[in-house]
């Protein structure tokens, strides 16, 4: 399993949104359904969290690839995850190119 929890960049919001909307019902929910089947994600969760150091993304992938995804999903250069890269890139200033900022969260119960 694996859990991203992540800012989403100030006065991006509505634009994320349009961005999560797309993968699950709009224009690219072909290729978002395609992804999980190509990583062997059987679960691939997004939820949005209004807290008060601002807006947060978490992410939940589940199945046999997700302890690996986004380690693969860095390396990849099929057009649909390069566009995925970019927009998290762009949403959560995550750079793919780097180990993230401290520790994974715990699972503790």
């Amino acid at each position: 399993m694996g859990l991203v929890i992540a800012p989403i960049v100030d006065g991006k919001l509505e634009a994320w949104k349009k961005f999560i909307n797309d993968m699950k019902s709009g224009s690219k929910k072909e290729d978002f359904n395609e992804l999980n089947q190509r990583y062997g994600l059987s679960r691939h969760d997004v939820w949005y969290a209004e807290t008060p150091g601002g807006p947060m993304a978490v992410v939940l992938h589940e199945g046999p690839g997700a302890d690996e995804f986004m380690q693969v999903l860095a390396q990849s250069d099929n057009s649909f995850d390069v566009w995925m890269r970019e927009q998290i890139t762009e949403f959560h200033n995550m750079n793919f190119n780097e180990p993230p900022p401290g520790p994974p969260p715990q699972k503790l119960i």
